[in-house]
């Protein structure tokens, strides 16, 4: 497989062609950005951590039953992935109440939601991502009924799955972004990424924060604590391997 003409620049990542037509190769950068691209820095050894995470959980959603357009790890900053035309949209599951949530609605941020709560916004970095409703979806033909119908089940079997395997590293899945993208074959599968700057993660004993919020907010260095998560995720693989 090689890596032909770059197709994509995006603010985490590279998308470049290779010389299969339904294969993208995918270079991840070290930029972190908050606020649509507003702040941005570079962070050494930040798109390895995400990369290495990304590659970790669609592995394990795939064991789930959970199909992704992730084919392989490359490197520690490379992957392999289907091409997928993707949806212009951002799906965010919420468990916990915090961010713009908790802004938007006056629910104090820790607040344990009664049921994961879905959200829908319209990826577009000029407009500042508004969150929309599914008539805005439909009347924007963003996607079709059937299709958001779709991405509505498979966001919240995703959410399940992933509740439980931050729960079993003791982390808290608060809320988290996903994309979709429809493949050569027609199917939706998950795309992009899921990693400590697609979520909120939380440690369960102390509430520490496991993710971008400290970037955002100024609260530190990101990397101990992204490889903290890479840390858990990777033990946990080591365990279940040796349990196989």
């Amino acid at each position: 497989m090689n890596k032909k003409e770059l197709i994509y620049e995006g603010k985490a990542k590279w998308l470049f062609e290779t010389d299969e037509p339904n294969i993208l190769w995918v270079t991840y950068k070290n930029q972190a950005t908050a606020g649509n691209g507003v702040k941005k820095e570079e962070i050494l050894g930040k798109g390895k951590l995400n990369n290495q995470i990304t590659s970790l959980i669609f592995d394990h959603l795939e064991q789930k039953g959970i199909k992704s357009h992730f084919i392989k790890s490359l490197s520690d900053t490379e992957q392999l992935i289907q091409k997928a035309d993707m949806f212009a949209l951002e799906v965010v599951v919420r468990n916990v109440a915090a961010g713009s949530f908790s802004k938007r609605l006056g629910v104090k941020e820790g607040t344990e939601l009664d049921f994961p709560v879905l959200e829908f916004y319209l990826k577009e970095d000029e407009l500042n991502d508004p969150i929309i409703n599914e008539d805005h979806i439909k009347v924007l033909q963003l996607a079709a009924e059937e299709e958001i119908e779709q991405i509505q089940q498979q966001a919240l079997k995703i959410n399940q799955a992933l509740i439980e395997l931050f729960k079993r590293i003791n982390i808290r899945l608060v809320d988290f972004k996903l994309e979709f993208g429809k493949t050569a074959d027609n199917k939706i599968v998950l795309a992009d990424e899921i990693s400590p700057d697609t979520c909120r993660l939380w440690d369960l004993d102390n509430n520490d924060r496991l993710d971008k919020d400290v970037f955002r907010k100024d609260l530190g260095d990101i990397i101990p604590l992204y490889q903290e998560v890479l840390d858990r995720l990777m033990q946990l693989d080591k365990e279940t391997m040796h349990n196989v």
